[in-house]
């Protein structure tokens, strides 16, 4: 079976626990060779569980966009870090940018792009999640999908100010009322694409 197939099953699979047990904790919700498997593709079960229980209580993010979501992670794990997720340090809640704190006026976006760099990585913490609810609404506000907000991230190789230039051009365009079409490129940056077998 291919790792997206295996993905969606696990997932499916652990939405049906949850809506049976939905007290339990991702330590309790994932069998020990789903979270084998997570480990394969540069996961771990906290970050899954994040999505299992919002698609279960909340029915968003969408199955499909969850797991666009992990095959960017799955690519960078992969491609960038040859399989192995070294030994960083977990980003924790005190390590990112408050939730009011802005670039050149655009309140979250720091926080946001953030928790886009640590989703990359693999190192987003305990209890945070890469499109919770407010990446949600920040992201459709200025009409951006998530991987290709990942996208921008990985693109811009650690220069925010590449991000926070597109992310204006994005406003415009919503501003202008354009629809989104193809995603957003950054100013001379390569664009590298995120592959996802």
């Amino acid at each position: 079976m291919e790792w997206d197939s295996k993905f969606m099953q696990v997932f499916r699979n652990a939405v049906a626990r949850f809506h049976e047990h939905p007290g339990m904790t991702a330590e309790r919700l994932f069998l020990p060779d789903e979270c084998q498997f997570f480990t394969e593709i540069g996961h771990n079960p906290g970050e899954v569980f994040d999505y299992v229980k919002d698609y279960a209580t909340l029915g968003d993010p969408a199955p499909n966009t969850i797991l666009l979501i992990a095959a960017a992670r799955r690519s960078f794990f992969v491609n960038n870090q040859r399989g192995i997720s070294g030994n960083a340090q977990p980003v924790t809640e005190e390590d990112l940018p408050s939730e009011t704190d802005d670039f050149q006026g655009i309140t979250y976006l720091p926080r946001i792009m953030r928790k886009a760099e640590a989703k990359l990585h693999g190192t987003l913490g305990a209890g945070l999640m890469f499109y919770c609810a407010k990446d949600r609404a920040f992201l459709r506000e200025i009409d951006i999908h998530p991987i290709d907000f990942l996208q921008l991230v990985l693109n811009a190789h650690g220069d925010r100010q590449k991000v926070v230039t597109a992310i204006i051009a994005a406003i415009k365009n919503v501003q202008n009322g354009k629809k989104r079409g193809k995603m957003v490129q950054l100013p001379h940056a390569s664009q590298g694409e995120l592959a996802l077998d």
